[in-house]
């Protein structure tokens, strides 16, 4: 196997003028790209970092940080992408974790970066904010090109994920895992050369780490969205004659309900592509009906383990996950199996595993003997999913062991907002739950019992002043005479779910 930065010389050898990457002025070929990107190396030497060193990124989908993750692979340095919107306390938390050396941030991230401890005890570059010191001076300096300094073996990228802990788990993962599950992208949603895909999923996410990859095994564009405004996408959708999408099902949704939908020329768009969360029966009647894309997948992964299951023709059987991907097995185990081989029959729901050795796997997590132990048995990873096979053989996913909710694509903890929320003086008691949402997938919602009055609205600016990240802040609320829960005391949140509850008497 390649590394990437060999594999990335290939696709510069091989398109040299092909566009390989936009964001809005910025349109680089691949043979100008990688002018950049060997400029990024030598400046990470004048650095001194080395390879196996971690460099931690908080920024949007940018030129800069698509640069940078190419920049990684040749220095062998191990990209570590956050969120950018990350609080303070989580940035802390990652860079000590990680045992960074060094962070990149800009304008959307430097409060938080600021107000960061552990990031002043680092070097950091500064993209567009006039701190610290300057991305643009490093890519614009002449510089040698740049070589591969690692081979397949060596580790690419560490993405954060967040456990029912709501401290983030790395998760480490080797360049040959990271190229394999980018051809077997390409190969299961049948990308072809030059295809033009819009960059929107973020680089600090596994879906738009992978968009990033594909696209440089087959001479693609990388057409860059920094964050997700409906308006800009469907500009760019028809300037830039994107091919493909690649999108949770909240984007798509926003997408076809958006005012300038209708006007917008999206025949360009031959194949869609959806993960991060199940999507309902109508948005997928109405993607394709608007769309009428040549090839509809519906892909089942994570950060750990890129590609568990795919469906490729996802309105043929609303709510399946398909079959397993090219490099994978998967299995459903029963519900509290401590074995692999303990399996769930036909339309029982049970816990959903998958093989370890598959070459998109990872290896376990980082620094987290505990989350290894629950996780890896017997050469099978077991993933916290539940779902079910039906009598076709075909995945159905159906929820979270551990209750995490993904909404919009990003995974929140209800721990952490329950623990955020309690730390008010009139909640008595609180639980969060997902709600079925045809937008978001899931809306995190907060049932509360209060001990004295106070408004949704109160709740709601509190979060916001206890630093909670917005994208976790529960958009509903939901006020109730008492939480439900077992006889020992266990929080039944299926109840709630349910809509088993009393509300609060006005």
């Amino acid at each position: 196997m390649l590394d990437l930065g060999t594999s990335f010389l290939a696709s510069v050898a091989r398109d040299p003028n092909a566009l390989a990457i936009v964001d809005r002025e910025v349109r680089f070929t691949y043979a100008q790209w990688y002018r950049r990107i060997s400029a990024l190396v030598a400046a990470f030497d004048e650095l001194e970092l080395e390879p196996g060193d971690h460099l931690v990124t908080a920024l949007q989908n940018n030129w800069q940080a698509a640069t940078i993750h190419w920049a990684c692979q040749f220095a062998g340095i191990i990209i570590t992408p956050l969120n950018w919107r990350s609080t303070a306390e989580e940035l802390d938390y990652c860079l000590e974790n990680a045992d960074a050396k060094l962070l990149v941030y800009e304008a959307a991230s430097a409060a938080a970066v600021h107000a960061s401890k552990e990031a002043q005890k680092h070097p950091r570059i500064a993209i567009e904010v006039p701190d610290d010191l300057s991305f643009q001076t490093m890519v614009e300096a002449a510089a040698e090109d740049a070589t591969p300094r690692v081979d397949a073996e060596a580790w690419s990228v560490m993405l954060y994920t967040s456990g029912t802990t709501a401290k983030p788990k790395g998760v480490p993962r080797r360049q040959r895992a990271e190229r394999a599950a980018g051809l077997a992208h390409v190969a299961q949603n049948l990308y072809r050369n030059g295809e033009r895909t819009l960059g929107v999923m973020p680089l600090y996410h596994t879906m738009g780490v992978r968009s990033l990859i594909a696209m440089s095994l087959i001479g693609g564009a990388f057409v860059c969205l920094p964050r997700f405004e409906v308006a800009r996408a469907l500009e760019l959708i028809a300037a830039e004659k994107v091919t493909n999408l690649y999108l949770v099902p909240t984007l798509y949704h926003d997408l076809l309900h958006h005012a300038a939908f209708r006007e917008t020329d999206i025949g360009s768009v031959r194949k869609l592509g959806f993960a991060g969360a199940s999507m309902t029966d109508g948005l997928l009647k109405q993607l394709q009906s608007a769309f009428k894309p040549d090839l509809f997948v519906n892909h089942y992964g994570s950060s750990e383990i890129y590609t568990f299951t795919i469906d490729q023709d996802a309105p043929k059987k609303p709510g399946s996950a398909g079959r397993a991907g090219i490099n994978q097995m998967v299995r459903v185990a029963k519900l509290g199996a401590g074995s692999p081989k303990e399996l769930a029959p036909a339309n029982e729901e049970g816990e959903i595993v998958a093989l370890m050795a598959g070459d998109e796997s990872f290896e376990g997590y980082w620094r987290r003997p505990d989350a290894d132990a629950k996780a890896l048995r017997q050469g099978w990873y077991f993933t916290g999913d539940t779902g079910y096979v039906d009598d076709d053989g075909d995945l159905f996913v159906t929820g979270r062991v551990d209750d995490m909710i993904i909404t919009g694509g990003e995974n929140v903890s209800p721990v952490e907002i329950e623990s955020c929320l309690s730390l008010h003086d009139a909640v008595t008691e609180v639980a969060v739950v997902g709600l079925p949402d045809e937008r978001w997938g899931k809306v995190v919602t907060a049932f509360v019992k209060r001990r004295t009055p106070v408004t949704d609205r109160e709740l709601d600016q509190f979060c916001r002043q206890s630093g909670l990240a917005n994208f976790k802040r529960p958009r509903r609320y939901v006020f109730v005479e008492a939480i439900p829960k077992s006889p020992v005391g266990k929080l039944l949140r299926r109840l709630l779910v349910a809509g088993e509850y009393q509300e609060e008497k006005s």
